[in-house]
């Protein structure tokens, strides 16, 4: 069996500046949909909640039926 080791090859600076600005662009991205769409939105509130909460559980039963699957550490690289 051969045994690979993975190294670390990006400094911690770099990952944490990465975290940092995903993190930041997420806060804007919701503050600017806060304040310029649901606050003004008027007819489309209701729908767009609706689009919002089919997305979410689409995604979260793609993330169940991933996280179920056998084959999910039988990759060439696990």
């Amino acid at each position: 069996m051969d045994d690979q080791t993975v190294t670390r090859s990006i400094p911690r600076s770099v990952g944490l500046l990465g975290t940092l600005s995903i993190a930041s662009l997420a806060v804007i991205g919701l503050w600017s949909f806060a304040d310029g769409y649901l606050i003004e939105s008027g007819d489309y509130f209701a729908p767009t909640i609706a689009v919002l909460i089919a997305t979410i559980a689409f995604v979260g039963a793609l993330v169940v039926l991933g996280a179920r699957s056998k084959r999910w550490l039988e990759g060439p690289y696990w």
